[in-house]
């Protein structure tokens, strides 16, 4: 038995059955789920080839075991055997900083099962032979401008495109760096060689956080304008003109415009605040970012095609550094090939602290100490209700015979008949019950009396022995869980705050986690608790029965072999 709940308790400690790992010569990876049901950014239909945005920190990867120029991230589905085409626009491993765009082909709707997996890990790995400029996007994407530091400030990830007068970056900007609006034009040569053989179609999406949204001019190429005038986004398209939307100063806020097909559609944070009838302008050679505009400005992407609201839904809800879309999380070969869905404990049990597993590990000892205390103290008690009944059976039947009971009897687990025997004893000293033998005095039978207590005193002891145990587990267990729990919040806040990333998904599996302890000291108090009261309760009755049989067995005594 007890060989049995070490086993169990053991058992409850270690993680999920785990699934293949994809290759073993990369010993990390980054689980990435996109959330597109109502608890994350809802969706209503599949966004096909949507470029995601994948932010890497020292929450969800382990920069120190990748490559320093991380020339061996890969990326693979969520069937862990198809590669995804990815490109990196930064790798910072000594800020601990990385920004990844993975070309995702199906997003499904209503789903939190959206996966696939960023590894790293192998000193081994060559640099992917694909264009990284490229690789991340589909091919609609005309221009996808980052303003980053890993390809020219600036240029673009399909046609290279250059701006015809120096950026100014913002090093630190929505997703790495950004462009700086001061009010000067950023003028790019862009053809819309492609949107006319695209049949006219165009997506255009940008991230703003403008100083000053009474009037802001944001993009001018030949007929087609976006601006922001007294906080509204208004679009002109040839002579179309229309607005919707309220955009507040100092945020980040997603913009979009959709031509093609007769319409013009606007969105702002995601959400269509505008529609109406309008033809595809000629768009020219040149287009004109930021005019009159002062703030930052970042991913602007521009396609020939019309995205739909559930692929700009994606796709800015992956840019965003607030959106519910995107969770992620480390996992590492160790782990006999990493954990398959196994359910919010096994996530629990990846991410706790050294400390806590001392603190969960200390609980086990004890929670396996009070069951072997609760079921062993259990038996004894119920064996000797038991035995006592018979013996006592036996007794009250017994007359003039009643010191011969002990003859030929066995009541191994009754404290009564061992309190029987130890009278019994006292009595022959003093030849009481022989043939001839005195009869009991008055100090005599209380010398038996106080032989017979002594003998309580001791099966009481044994008793109640071990329960101090449970005792310990009610008291100690929940102040152990709270004291693992408090140390690991505490190195949970001191890790985030030395990586700079105030993430919730870099913050949330280790709080979690540190309330493991605190859960596993309840779970070992509130079951020593119940057993403490049942068998404290049981015991008392025992311990009653014996002074009740003290009693009864002294008067007998005195009645039968008492002077007369």
């Amino acid at each position: 038995m007890r060989k049995l709940l070490i086993a169990l308790a053991l058992a409850g400690l270690l993680p999920a059955a785990a699934q293949a790992w994809w290759n073993s010569d990369w010993q990390q990876r980054t689980r990435i789920t996109l959330n597109t049901s109502s608890l994350g950014s809802e969706t209503k239909e599949a966004a096909s080839n949507v470029a995601v945005a994948v932010r890497l920190h020292s929450g969800n990867f382990d920069f120190v075991s990748a490559k320093e120029d991380g020339s061996d991230l890969r990326v693979i589905a969520a069937d862990d055997k198809t590669p995804l085409k990815f490109s990196v626009e930064r790798f910072d491993g000594v800020n601990e900083l990385a920004v990844l765009w993975v070309q995702v082909p199906s997003v499904l709707p209503g789903s939190d099962k959206n996966q696939f997996f960023v590894y790293a890990g192998n000193a081994k790995a060559a640099a992917e032979p694909s264009d990284p400029a490229t690789a991340g996007f589909d091919g609609a994407m005309l221009a996808a401008f980052h303003f980053s530091d890993k390809i020219a400030p600036g240029s673009d990830h399909q046609a290279r495109v250059k701006p015809e007068a120096p950026l100014t970056i913002e090093a630190n900007g929505l997703l790495a760096a950004s462009a700086r609006l001061t009010g000067a034009a950023i003028s790019y040569p862009l053809s819309d060689k492609m949107i006319v053989e695209g049949g006219q179609q165009l997506t255009v999406s940008l991230w703003v956080k403008l100083d000053d949204v009474a009037r802001a001019g944001l993009l001018n190429w030949g007929g087609l304008s976006l601006a922001v005038k007294g906080g509204r986004l208004v679009a002109t398209a040839g002579k179309t003109e229309l607005a919707g939307g309220e955009i507040a100063a100092a945020k980040w806020t997603h913009l979009a415009l959709r031509l093609g097909s007769g319409k013009a559609t606007l969105f702002v944070a995601g959400a269509q605040v505008a529609q109406a009838d309008a033809a595809t302008p000629a768009l020219g050679q040149g287009l004109k970012v930021g005019e009159g505009a002062i703030g930052l400005l970042d991913e602007l992407q521009i396609s020939s095609t019309l995205r739909s609201a559930d692929w700009l839904t994606v796709s800015a809800g992956a840019q965003g550094a607030e959106s519910k879309l995107v969770a992620s999380q480390r996992e590492s070969a160790d782990d006999a090939g990493g954990e398959e869905h196994a359910g919010h404990m096994a996530i629990l049990v990846k991410n706790l602290t050294t400390d806590a597993w001392v603190v969960i590990i200390i609980l086990a000892i004890m929670f396996v100490i009070s069951a072997w205390v609760t079921i062993s103290k259990g038996i004894l008690v119920s064996r000797a209700a038991k035995d006592n009944l018979s013996f006592l059976r036996r007794f009250r039947d017994a007359d003039k015979n009643l010191l011969k009971l002990g003859e030929g009897a066995v009541h191994k687990h009754s404290p009564l008949f061992r309190l029987y025997l130890s009278g019994v004893r006292e009595l022959d000293k003093r030849q009481i019950g022989s043939s001839g033998g005195p009869v009991l005095s008055g100090p005599a039978m209380n010398a038996v009396k106080a032989s017979v207590d002594a003998d309580f005193v001791r099966e009481n002891a044994q008793l109640n022995s071990q329960m101090v145990l449970l005792t310990i587990a009610i008291a100690g267990g929940p102040f152990l869980g709270l004291l693992g729990t408090v140390v690991g919040v505490m190195i949970t806040f001191a890790a985030i705050a030395a990586a700079g990333d105030v993430n919730v998904n870099a913050i949330a599996p280790g709080i979690a986690s540190a309330l493991l302890a605190t859960v596993a000291g309840l779970a070992v108090a509130i079951p020593a608790l119940f057993a403490y009261n049942y068998l404290a309760a049981k015991i008392k009755n025992v311990s009653a029965d014996m002074q009740i049989f003290i009693d009864e067995f002294i008067t007998r005594v005195a009645e039968v072999h008492g002077a007369q």
